[in-house]
């Protein structure tokens, strides 16, 4: 499979190829509807919804940090304030997650791109032995042993999930 016929935006492809990843490519699984939101994706993977791979991108006091999140799970605001020691910290607007990934919400991967930012994994993660992730934009995802994306990610593993009571 050639870069063009998975449908994968050619940023990732290349992130992949720099990371060593290229085997990865092969698993990229396009769909013709969007899987722009986790319920999306796991409907169309046909996985439990916890199994998705959200990449999220907040601003901790205005500087661009990505919280890997499980797609059945909301990040707790306030505890990934706590784990980062920042005043404040918000969702990202559209065009800061743009301009920071390189690529628009729905679609972000956990890696590859365009600018360096901290990168924090909830656990939540880790209790499934695959994960599913956007690779690039809204119709394309691929699977990986959460360990692997998080490593590859250069992610701390911290919990930042919302714990309802």
């Amino acid at each position: 499979m050639t870069p063009s016929d998975s449908g994968a935006n050619p940023r990732f492809v290349e992130a992949l190829r720099e990371l060593g990843l290229d085997e990865v490519h092969d698993r990229i699984r396009r769909f013709p509807d969007a899987t722009r939101t986790a319920v999306e994706a796991a409907a169309a993977i046909g996985c439990e919804l916890s199994q998705i791979c959200k990449s999220l991108i907040f601003a901790a006091d205005g500087v661009p940090v990505l919280v890997l999140m499980d797609g059945a799970s909301r990040v707790d605001v306030e505890r990934v304030r706590q784990e980062l020691g920042a005043e404040k910290v918000t969702r990202a607007k559209a065009d800061v997650v743009r301009e920071t990934t390189g690529y628009a919400i729905g679609g972000v991967p956990p890696f590859g791109h365009r600018t360096k930012t901290r990168v924090l994994a909830d656990r939540s993660l880790l209790e499934h032995d695959v994960v599913w992730a956007a690779a690039g934009n809204p119709h394309t995802v691929f699977p990986m042993e959460p360990k692997d994306l998080i490593a590859h990610a250069g992610a701390a593993l911290v919990d930042v999930r919302e714990h309802t009571s």
